[in-house]
This record gives structure tokens, sequence and C-alpha cells, in this order.
């Protein structure tokens, strides 16, 4: 007799082999345009294009970032877990908790931004509404160091740590 899998489980099965997860929008930006000082972008925060020549060093920052620096680490292939600055302590506190020991992730507040958390790779992105959104650590898996970032390797270290 032939036993069925719940729906959930598929779904969770597929988004771990390569397929995508429910909400991540894809944009079409290209890499290697360094450009110098404050740029706009069409996603808050952005999900790739024109950057600074120096990107952000990975890790935990509890002031905004510059969107520049950041958007270099995306190319390099950093995950940016990004926050509006009122979201609540114990939702940041889980946000510190996913990024906690990765090498190529960016965790910080986000001025300008739409929705309360809002995770980016180069060229993906995913909005949510609460820190104890499995797809937050389902995007992180899948997009760090991978996706479509043109520099999937480069160092995450040694630049800036400069805030906002």
């Amino acid at each position: 007799m032939k036993r069925l899998l719940p729906l959930a489980v598929l779904l969770a099965a597929c988004a771990q082999n390569g397929g995508e997860i429910e909400g991540v929008k894809s944009f079409k930006n290209e890499g290697g345009l360094h450009q110098a000082g404050r740029l706009d972008y069409a996603q808050r925060s952005p999900a790739g294009g024109a950057h600074n020549s120096t990107w952000q060093n990975c890790g935990v920052y509890d002031r905004p970032i510059y969107d520049e620096y950041a958007v270099h680490s995306l190319e390099h292939g950093a995950v940016w877990v990004s926050y509006q600055p009122d979201l609540g302590a114990s939702q940041v506190q889980q946000l510190k908790g996913l990024v906690d020991g990765r090498s190529s992730t960016l965790l910080s507040p986000h001025e300008s931004q739409s929705a309360p958390i809002i995770v980016t790779a180069w060229n993906k992105q995913l909005e949510v509404q609460d820190a104890g959104d499995a797809r937050i650590a389902q995007f992180i898996q899948k997009y760090e160091q991978a996706g479509e970032a043109p520099e999937v390797g480069a160092s995450c270290t040694g630049a800036s740590d400069d805030t906002v």
C-alpha cells in the first residue's frame, strides 16, 4: 500500500531541493558596476545593481548600514536580513539566532523598507512579517554563497564596518 505524504512535507522538501521558496521575488540586476556616492535603488532593501567599490563586512549591526556597501556584499554571495528599526527586541534576537555563526550574512535595521523583515540575496528577495517565519532560514540556506550572485566566494570581511 502506497503511503501519501502531507502537502507541507512535500513543499518543504521541494524548497530544500532547489524549488522556489513561496513569496520570493526575482529581479534582473547586473554585477560589477562600481559607483561612488549614494545611489537610488528600485527595491528597499536593494537586491543588486551598481554599488560602492567597498563591501560591507558580514556580521550583525545594530545600526543601519549603507545600501551601497551591502549590495557589494550581496554580489559576493552574502544574504542580508534587514528589519524595520521598531521591530521588537525578541524578534531581533530571533533574527540574530538565524545568522549567528554564518560567514556570509548581514543583519541590520533598515529605515526605508516597507515590510517588517526583508531577506535579500543578489536578485532575490523575500518579505516577511515575523522573525519566526521558517522561510527566512530556508532563504539563507538556499542563497548564502549561491544563487545568482556574480562573485560567489569573494570576501565578506576586510572592508567596511561603517554604519549610517
